[in-house]
């Protein structure tokens, strides 16, 4: 029996046709939904460039959802229309289309004038919102805390804790950094977060254009109370209202200190009778593991190696500069420390003990 063989286009009837025009139809009506879609009843906008960003969604929501408008109803259409029937004979071919020029130039085309055009658009946006330093405005720092936000303004002593304040239409510098482990800093209403870690800064640019209150929230997880950290808020104000909120804390604050946690050497000893290498050892695998190698100082993950700390004549210094005995461990662990590796929690931030650090120092005694 001889093969059927059909050439491309053959099948191009009036059918085919009157499910192209539905689907270009479909089409219209979806770019027109995306196009028009007020986001901002579901997420607000306090900033920009949160509007670039929305419009950066609208784009893609559109162009996505004409792909899976188009893949989807020709893939049923064609399912349907050329499924294989029982009087087909048992050699019979479909349409071959490989080495289809026409088609080939098509189906490469268009996806890439969707791809570069995002690639420029987004580009464009993120640019902004990473690279472009303002020539004035506010520069603000946020700390992440286990399980909290500081927040630090110039001109303001030490640390604010219950809410970022910020005027309305002036250009923002937002620091943010990590006191303890890596969280991630997020404002929905701002449509931009990045993360929180250890040793490292990492800035965004934005300017505030809608004044209210809008939640922070961590999405990083960072640890058991993880959770409880969309419980801070960012609130935009008038200039005058922002005023008086900025006087208000310099003068609650005038006697605080600037200085970070676990920036310097303490002078306070630690007992370290008693101590238990084997809590120790459990206390270094849940507690240090992360920014310490298990192998010789040069085997460095943030923080240097610790085998052998305490018994190796060739041995650096401690971070501090103080030398690597119990004592000085003990003290460095307690204080807490920060320098070019970055920041080592102290003994709160840690969520340690006194008879912790007795016990980690002595694991590190045996440790060899």
């Amino acid at each position: 029996m001889a093969v059927e063989h059909r050439e491309p286009g053959a099948e191009l009837d009036r059918q085919f046709w009157i499910v192209t025009a539905l689907i270009a139809i479909a089409s219209l009506a979806w770019i027109a939904f995306a196009l028009a879609w007020d986001i901002t009843k579901v997420l607000p906008e306090a900033v920009r460039p949160a509007d670039l960003i929305d419009a950066l969604f609208r784009f893609l929501l559109a162009a996505s959802g004409v792909v899976f408008i188009v893949v989807t109803t020709y893939v049923v259409y064609f399912s349907l229309r050329y499924r294989r029937r029982a009087d087909d004979p048992p050699d019979a071919i479909g349409i071959q289309i490989h080495d289809h020029h026409a088609l080939e130039l098509w189906w490469t085309i268009i996806p890439t004038v969707l791809l570069v055009a995002l690639g420029i658009f987004s580009v464009r946006i993120f640019s902004g919102i990473y690279l472009e330093q303002p020539t004035n405005g506010l520069t603000v720092e946020a700390i992440g805390h286990q399980w909290y936000f500081d927040f630090r303004y110039p001109g303001i002593n030490g640390v604010i804790t219950d809410e970022m304040h910020l005027p309305l239409g002036v250009p923002v510098t937002l620091h943010v950094t990590s006191q303890d482990v890596i969280h991630s800093f997020w404002i929905p209403a701002d449509r931009i977060k990045a993360d929180m870690v250890p040793g490292l800064i990492n800035t965004l640019h934005f300017t505030p254009t809608h004044p209210g209150t809008y939640k922070i929230i961590c999405t990083e997880f960072c640890g058991t109370l993880h959770s409880d950290m969309n419980k801070q808020i960012m609130v935009v104000q008038d200039d005058a209202s922002f005023k008086k909120w900025y006087e208000g804390w310099k003068v609650k604050n005038a006697h605080a200190s600037n200085a970070l946690p676990g920036t310097g050497v303490s002078s306070a000893s630690v007992n370290l009778a008693g101590g238990s290498a084997a809590n120790g050892q459990k206390l270094f695998t849940s507690k240090c593991i992360a920014c310490h190698g298990t192998g010789a100082f040069d085997a460095k993950v943030v923080g240097p190696g610790l085998k052998n700390v305490l018994h190796d004549p060739a041995h650096p210094q401690l971070l501090n500069g103080t030398p690597a005995n119990e004592d000085d461990v003990a003290k460095l662990i307690k204080s807490g420390f920060t320098g070019a590796m970055g920041h080592m929690p102290s003994e709160a931030e840690n969520s340690l003990s006194d008879k912790d650090i007795a016990d980690l120092v002595a694991f590190l005694n045996t440790y060899k």
